[in-house]
């Protein structure tokens, strides 16, 4: 959306842009650290803050109350998650969810345990989740799940009425408020009894889903995409239809927090990053410590965010010799 549309008015753009909600974070943050904040100037203050939400840094470390208020925030953070993680997936590692949700912990200490549960059933189709994941599967399905919770949370609960063999005219397209009441019993239920049959039919899903989307308040897939994934077969399980919006590439760029699944290991900008800080640490006199490359690497990350910078400022100065000594609270 343009912010020069002269049709567009100004009580819309406010709330599509979401610019309120971190008028007010800035806000708020200046007040709670106002003794760090003045002294490098107000002016400074707010243009880093908003440098750093178009740049897509100012979700780290912060609270995932934070981070999931706005779908820029969940993207940011898909982002973030990929660009310092991505490693795992060349290096050929699978981990399980509790290892999944450590490293979300080390970028959002209080990630809750059942977001990458969820992210984990779509990858598993069941509830097998102690089973290790690739990097590259997990991602998308964990992008899936995190960037449209509610609207997953929703056709879930359709599913389980038409698994129960309601007719499509009675069931009963959830609105936000209900929903939550439901996902527990509908999960439960559709665990067990996705296990005895072989899903429902995807035309009528997919007029459930679409009769969902007309009056859906929050984001949701593209219909385009999702059609395409429910003609592809007569029946489809609802973990069936996740994995196969997760891989949707139309959907993936829609969100645009993540690139194709061909390019996923490639990052040429963190790649020059690493270089150099090898190429540091090669030649500095302590580059024998291996606290050296832990501390730089950390230096790294924590340079990508710089509201951050100005909070911790004093922090990363008494840090700065590179000790492993350091106890980030995003890392307890």
């Amino acid at each position: 959306m343009s912010r020069l549309t002269p049709a567009v008015p100004t009580e819309q753009y406010l709330a599509d842009s979401q610019v309120l909600f971190y008028l007010n974070d800035a806000v708020t943050q200046l007040l709670d650290h106002k003794e760090e904040y003045t002294q490098f100037g107000l002016v400074r203050y707010f243009a880093e803050y908003f440098s750093s939400v178009k740049n897509s840094n100012h979700v780290l470390f912060r609270e995932f109350s934070y981070i999931r208020a706005t779908q820029h925030n969940r993207a940011s953070f898909i982002r973030v998650f990929w660009r310092c993680f991505r490693q795992i997936g060349k290096s050929g590692d699978l981990l399980s969810v509790l290892e999944y949700r450590s490293l979300l912990q080390l970028l959002c200490p209080d990630f809750p345990l059942e977001v990458v549960r969820s992210a984990a059933r779509i990858v598993l189709m069941d509830d097998a989740t102690d089973c290790l994941m690739s990097f590259s599967d997990f991602i998308y399905a964990f992008q899936l799940q995190f960037y449209y919770q509610e609207f997953l949370d929703s056709v879930q609960v359709i599913y389980q009425d038409l698994l129960a063999g309601k007719s499509p005219n009675t069931v009963i397209v959830p609105t936000s408020s209900s929903v939550e009441q439901l996902i527990a019993v509908a999960t439960e239920e559709n665990d067990r009894e996705e296990q005895q049959q072989d899903g429902v039919d995807s035309s009528t899903l997919a007029e459930c889903v679409d009769a969902l989307c007309d009056r859906f308040k929050h984001s949701f897939p593209s219909r385009t995409c999702t059609r395409e994934v429910l003609k592809q077969i007569e029946k489809v399980s609802y973990y069936g239809l996740l994995m196969s919006l997760a891989k949707h590439e139309g959907i993936n760029q829609a969100i645009g927090a993540l690139p194709s699944k061909e390019e996923l290991l490639i990052d040429p900008e963190m790649d020059q990053e690493l270089d150099k800080l090898i190429g540091q640490i090669s030649v500095s006199p302590g580059s024998n410590s291996s606290g050296s490359a832990v501390g730089g690497l950390k230096e790294v990350q924590r340079r990508a965010s710089p509201r951050r910078n100005i909070h911790h400022r004093r922090k990363i100065e008494v840090e700065s010799d590179g000790s492993t000594e350091e106890t980030d609270s995003s890392e307890n």
